[in-house]
């Protein structure tokens, strides 16, 4: 008996030489949910749990190209970028993008890791900006990321509708303003589809299990879209699954910021 083929999300991000992060984080959330993840890497990091020592850009034409090889062989049916390090990284990306009209993009606007160590230019954010998120079904910024992008500053609720709004006019289906440094007692992430303003609440867990969260949201719901459900059923399940693999976050590593478990929906109770 044939086994039948699972959906194929493709991630475009960098590489995370301590796992908890970029292209590494966004295989083990797809492969959690049951899909196949295929990559295209755009930038080798050399980091820990402690943060990020170096990292260099991968050669464009090689970002392309790799974008171009799984989409020959595989049907795609979600995307997901994360960190695209420079103005012509983030170019190429939108280009083939666009040409190989892969569906269901999911920007991750990437700036910064963690522990703060920038991880794209100032053109490449400003590329994001005006090339990918016109093309993306959603987009997935943190409040600060919403302050680059909307260029207003972001202080209580009024400020991120005011954000949320101001960033879906540069292009995107739908804005998913993620609450991870809001101050509230629960997570609260704020989407705007060009119509209307919901918010999706998810318990706050505490631990030092946060290093790659950004990057395990944003491949969670592309997971999720791949597998045909709805942003707005995408949405809370995906924050299920965060909070499940920080609760039961991996005691590996001396950092602030210790990876999460994104195989835990698979493993035995008390393994």
């Amino acid at each position: 008996m044939t086994t039948p083929a699972p959906p194929v999300a493709l991630t475009i991000a960098g590489s995370d030489s301590g796992g908890g992060a970029g292209i590494q984080a966004d295989l083990k959330t797809f492969a959690a949910h049951g899909v196949y993840g295929v990559s295209a890497i755009t930038a080798v990091t050399a980091q820990d749990t402690s943060g990020v020592v170096a990292w260099e850009a991968v050669n464009v034409e090689l970002v392309t190209a790799q974008i171009e090889a799984v989409a020959a062989d595989f049907a795609i049916h979600a995307v997901k970028t994360g960190m695209l390090a420079t103005s012509a990284i983030a170019e190429a990306v939108a280009a083939a993008i666009t040409m190989l009209d892969l569906p269901f993009l999911v920007v991750d606007p990437v700036q910064v890791a963690t522990s703060g160590a920038p991880l794209v230019s100032a053109g490449g954010m400003d590329v994001i900006r005006t090339e990918l998120l016109p093309r993306a079904f959603v987009v997935t910024p943190n409040i600060p990321e919403a302050e680059a992008l909307s260029g207003l500053p972001i202080r209580n609720r009024e400020d991120r509708e005011r954000a949320a709004r101001a960033i879906h006019t540069l292009g995107p289906a739908n804005v998913i303003l993620t609450g991870g440094h809001g101050p509230e007692d629960a997570i609260e992430d704020l989407l705007f589809d060009g119509e209307r303003l919901v918010t999706f609440r998810a318990p706050r867990i505490a631990g030092r299990g946060t290093h790659g969260t950004g990057c395990t949201f944003s491949a969670a719901l592309a997971a999720h879209l791949a597998l045909g459900r709805t942003l707005h059923d995408a949405i809370p399940r995906a924050q299920a699954y965060i909070a499940g693999a920080i609760a039961r976050a991996l005691p590996l590593g001396r950092g602030p910021a210790a990876p999460m478990d994104h195989l835990w929906p698979h493993r035995k109770r008390g393994q």
